[in-house]
């Protein structure tokens, strides 16, 4: 988030801008062909890819997060890798190991890297807190740093690179919770709801019969790049900044000027890196609009999946029954 190009920024191209609206509507006119509903989920799902960042979905099984991952990848014309994290996983079983192979001819050995999983575009991480920390931060390092190392020998991850984690939220046996250090790593934190009445009707139809969607390729991997780009190019007026970082700030019980129910009932607030999110996403949101720059509407249309999992709330807002994403609504609410 804070490495800095050395080059000078190309201009904001708004022809540019247009294609982008164009290919964000075929891409979620191609991805209804699949998944029904989850709306939000999808647009959250594309604002994150465009700024950079990675998901974190939240949903009881059979809510097709899987489904919904993979068709993504496919509209999008992307590698996609899945990693089933059990307690099991090593490390190397995610970022790849070293083996040992004979050269032909030679009878000599030599080691040869094999590539993991993670050697993906799009990589879901199935039941993340399935498997214990050390594996956790195998993945998550990835997701920093792009690149992964391997007895002291670096490699660079494809690009674009989308991490979609998903925890189930029901069964919390024998698993192992993010950390909160690790939680801030993900751009958003997506929950999945059940589908209204008339989508299920129409999820159970569409499932039960012959019938087999075949969503086509709507941009590739370069597209997207270009596209990443074009976001940060994106210019934002001061106002909208300073709303973001207020936002932000008042999340923090330590801060000046906090409202006493943070005070009350959050025990650490949201850091920096929620600031930066918020800005990309409220850019690349504008984008998607057919707008040219955000406003402070789309900071706070994203603050919810932005800031729920960078709160920790303390036992009097457990004993309260109040949770993250109700704090952070009443703070979009009364920083008017």
């Amino acid at each position: 988030m804070s490495a800095r190009s050395t080059h000078p920024a190309a201009p904001y191209d708004v022809e540019e801008a247009q294609h982008l609206k164009e290919a964000y509507d075929a891409l979620r006119t191609e991805i209804a062909k699949v998944i029904i509903g989850q709306d939000a989920v999808v647009e959250h799902m594309l604002v994150a890819l465009l700024s950079r960042g990675h998901c974190l979905l939240v949903g009881v099984p059979g809510l097709a997060k899987t489904l919904l991952i993979r068709t993504l990848a496919q509209v999008l014309d992307l590698k996609f890798n899945r990693i089933q994290f059990t307690p099991d996983l090593m490390p190397s079983d995610i970022t790849g190991t070293e083996i040992i192979e004979d050269k032909p001819g030679t009878g000599s050995k030599s080691f040869r890297f094999v590539h993991g999983p993670v050697f993906a575009n799009i990589v879901l991480a199935d039941e993340i807190n399935r498997t214990p920390p050390k594996t956790q931060a195998a993945l998550l390092e990835a997701m920093q740093e792009h690149r992964v190392t391997a007895a002291g020998t670096t490699y660079a991850l494809a690009e674009p690179f989308f991490v979609l984690a998903t925890q189930n939220p029901i069964e919390q046996e024998g698993t192992y919770p993010l950390p909160e250090a690790q939680l801030d790593r993900f751009m958003f934190n997506l929950w999945l709801d059940y589908p209204l009445p008339e989508e299920e009707v129409q999820i159970v139809k569409s499932t039960t019969s012959l019938h087999a969607p075949d969503p086509r390729h709507v941009l590739t991997g370069a597209q997207i790049g270009a596209f990443q780009d074009l976001v940060r190019r994106v210019p934002v007026a001061d106002n909208v900044l300073q709303y973001a970082v207020r936002l932000v700030r008042a999340s923090r019980p330590q801060a000046t000027h906090t409202p006493q129910f943070v005070k009350d009932w959050i025990r650490w607030g949201a850091g920096p890196r929620a600031s930066q999110y918020l800005i990309l996403g409220a850019k690349t949101r504008a984008l998607l609009t057919g707008r040219h720059t955000p406003d402070i509407d789309d900071v706070r249309a994203l603050a919810g999946p932005t800031l729920r999992h960078r709160l920790v709330t303390n036992f009097t807002a457990e004993a309260d029954g109040v949770t993250a994403i109700e704090i952070v609504d009443r703070l979009v609410r009364e920083l008017s």
